[in-house]
């Protein structure tokens, strides 16, 4: 039986379950947290049988100005089939951080027309509590997938739309800590202003979380009509486009699909001395 995913999330006892399903295809999407180095020499493990999704040196316009702009549907279609997605996959994504970069993944391939795609809620650290094989990741021969990218233009929103929703006080949501929304820590990113953009709110992606696995339904729905109360459309902004996306998953486990990411993020934004900045 094949399956099918009608929830953004799915848990470890979910996926270890359905392990076998014929359709099944796990991606490991793990990055390096903004701001941290990966110093410590650790052999790295992944769920059994899964597959590196290189968000970093793959998966985004190679020649984008910015980091981690999304690509062109053609090429994202070509190198998902490398990876041996067809159109009747089931996709789950997953990261070694709890959810930190698999909500991008999800979110890109939402953005290109595949629905049947959940992220693993607690990622690899909720899969190792549980004791669930893994292995050293190891080349695999993949089968050409099918799989057809049909990019959603209405899921991802411009710096110009941006400037238009600051302008009439729409709802912005920033993903990014508090210091950096207010520019009393420093960006990550060298030589990059400090603040938000004007009208914008500061929303922690780590405020949607609870020891790395994302709050109930019931909580989330909570926190978004909290800070939304008219439940308008909203667009998701971060550093670069990454944690954007965990706001974008909160919204959807809490029922609303009322939303954009702001794909170049605060790097595009600052980056253009013309756009106006708060502290």
């Amino acid at each position: 039986m094949k399956l099918s995913i009608t929830n953004p999330l799915v848990s470890a006892n979910w996926l270890y379950e359905n392990l076998n399903a014929e359709n099944l295809i796990v991606l490991d999407a793990t990055i390096a947290k903004v701001g941290t180095k990966n110093d410590i020499k650790k052999e790295k493990q992944q769920i059994t049988n899964a597959v590196f999704f290189d968000l970093k040196n793959v998966f985004l316009d190679k020649e984008g100005t910015f980091p981690n702009t999304i690509p062109e549907a053609s090429y994202f279609e070509k190198e998902a089939q490398k990876l041996g997605v067809n159109q009747d996959s089931c996709i789950v994504v997953y990261d070694d951080l709890g959810v930190y970069s698999s909500p991008r993944v999800w979110w890109l391939f939402k953005t290109f027309g595949f629905k049947n795609v959940a992220v693993l809620n607690g990622g690899l650290p909720a899969w190792n509590q549980l004791n669930y094989p893994t292995e050293i990741p190891k080349k695999r021969n993949l089968n050409l997938g099918n799989f057809k990218a049909n990019y959603q233009s209405e899921k991802v929103s411009s710096s110009q739309e941006v400037l238009n929703a600051s302008m009439n006080d729409n709802c912005i949501l920033d993903a990014r800590s508090e210091g950096r929304f207010y520019a009393t820590a420093p960006e990550p990113r060298a030589d990059l202003r400090g603040g938000h953009i004007p009208n914008s709110k500061s929303l922690p992606y780590s405020e949607l979380q609870t020891d790395g696995e994302m709050k109930t339904k019931k909580e989330l729905q909570e926190l978004f009509l909290k800070i939304n109360p008219n439940n308008e459309e909203v667009i998701f902004s971060c550093g670069s486009g990454i944690t954007a996306c965990i706001l974008a998953l909160g919204s959807e486990v809490a029922g609303n699909t009322n939303y954009k990411v702001y794909d170049g993020s605060w790097t595009a934004w600052a980056s253009n001395l013309e756009n106006p900045i708060e502290k």
